[in-house]
């Protein structure tokens, strides 16, 4: 067989393998960070187990999602000057489209070294991306052709540092926060056209606090119990359910801290909520309630080794989580209850992953720590890339997508 024919037949192989897998938007399927997948690498470097690596212009956070042979994400200049989103093709890691979306734009707020003007992660279905860079614009793009379907400019909150929220959908709608120092709301457009379908306030009375502690980045989660589904909602110094067909408020939750970033977890009944800066805590609610429920529904908090920005994931009855500064943990899901507490060192913002019974945790250093998803700490492997990672994690049949602060790679045995 000549190498031709052999590399065809290897790239066809790889397609097919891959074919109907997804990763639709931040944090997967389900949104949590889970994966059914097995036979993900365990070990990699820059030299094993890359089957490619695609360099990236500008500095941008989003994380990749992927659907069929498509890799999407965004990236924007470090002035903000523009803002681009990009697809790669998932078998040979070409870049198919290079969209630039929005230029010259006029509201160029302050940026800090945390964030960047493409830090929102876009999310796809079949034939249709949505991207998003917060105050400087959203889109809808085709998947096919990369022609632009609408665009909307006129969505406005002062990020302060930078926008952060991504973007889900939820039937016909396209929802996501703007919380900023001036106004905070959350808001649906209709996904077809970007009409505006509802747009809701925060409930909670902000004025009060200094213009810093009025912000948020998280993304919401949409579950659905006891026949009610709720839309979570995490934003500063209170956290929220909405009903997502019309933005109504369902109940609230009053706790301290700002600047959210990590995203909400469910499970059989618990909300797991995410306090943000100022010092982290997490917290437990319970989903039942109706109106102010901080003192009737809060099952447990806490207060160690919390996570500002990384979300952790939740496997089975057990949470793990890595805190900014390096300090793994694996925690009782309905008690609150340290199991075990480890130092992996580096500096962390990416959220970890799931799959085959490990957890994968990416820090900024590029560093990939991957642990035993069980009641006792075993590390399992450190892998090293080039770069540093801020953005999260994509998984597609047997490969990682990662995203560094430089490059695009799939990594797979």
């Amino acid at each position: 067989m000549s190498r031709f024919i052999f590399t065809v037949f290897v790239l066809l192989a790889t397609s097919v393998a891959v074919a109907g897998d997804s990763w639709p938007q931040f944090r997967g399927p389900t949104g949590d960070g889970l994966s059914d997948a097995v036979g993900l690498p365990l070990k990699w470097s820059e030299t094993e187990n890359v089957v490619w690596k695609t360099p990236i212009h500008g500095r941008a956070w989003s994380s990749p999602v992927v659907l069929d042979n498509q890799i999407w994400f965004t990236t924007a200049p470090e002035d903000g000057s523009e803002n681009s989103v990009l697809c790669v093709a998932l078998d040979s890691g070409r870049i198919v489209h290079d969209i630039k979306l929005f230029t010259g734009n006029e509201i160029v707020q302050e940026m800090i070294a945390l964030n960047t003007f493409a830090s929102p992660t876009p999310v796809i279905e079949d034939g249709r991306v949505w991207v998003h860079f917060g105050v400087y614009g959203t889109a809808c793009l085709d998947t096919l052709t990369g022609k632009v379907l609408w665009t909307r400019r006129d969505i406005h909150c002062d990020h302060f540092r930078g926008p952060g929220s991504s973007p889900i959908l939820c039937d016909d709608l396209l929802i996501f926060h703007m919380d900023g120092i001036d106004v905070q709301y959350i808001i649906a457009l209709d996904k077809n056209t970007g009409a505006t379908r509802w747009k809701t306030d925060r409930s909670l009375d902000l004025e009060a606090y200094v213009p810093d502690q009025r912000k948020a980045y998280s993304t919401p989660l949409l579950i659905e119990y006891d026949g009610r589904r709720q839309l979570l909602s995490t934003g500063s110094e209170a956290s929220y359910a909405y009903d997502p067909a019309s933005g109504k408020e369902l109940w609230r939750v009053r706790h301290d801290g700002y600047s959210n970033a990590s995203r909400p977890l469910f499970r059989q009944g618990l909300a797991y909520l995410n306090t943000g800066f100022g010092k982290a805590h997490l917290w437990a609610v319970r989903c039942d309630g109706t109106g102010d429920v901080t003192d009737t529904h809060v099952e447990w908090t806490l207060t160690k080794s919390v996570p500002c920005k990384p979300t952790p994931v939740l496997v089975d009855d057990l949470l793990f989580m890595c805190d900014d500064n390096g300090v793994a943990s694996c925690v009782e899901a309905t008690t609150g209850e340290v199991v075990w507490q480890e130092r992996i060192g580096g500096k962390h913002s990416a959220s970890p992953i799931y799959a085959e019974g490990r957890v994968y945790f990416f820090s900024h250093e590029g560093e990939t720590t991957v642990v035993a998803a069980d009641r006792e700490f075993k590390e399992l492997a450190r892998n090293q890339l080039e770069e540093g990672f801020m953005a999260s994690a994509a998984v597609v049949g047997k490969a990682l997508i990662l995203r560094t602060t430089k490059a695009l790679y799939r990594i797979e045995k």
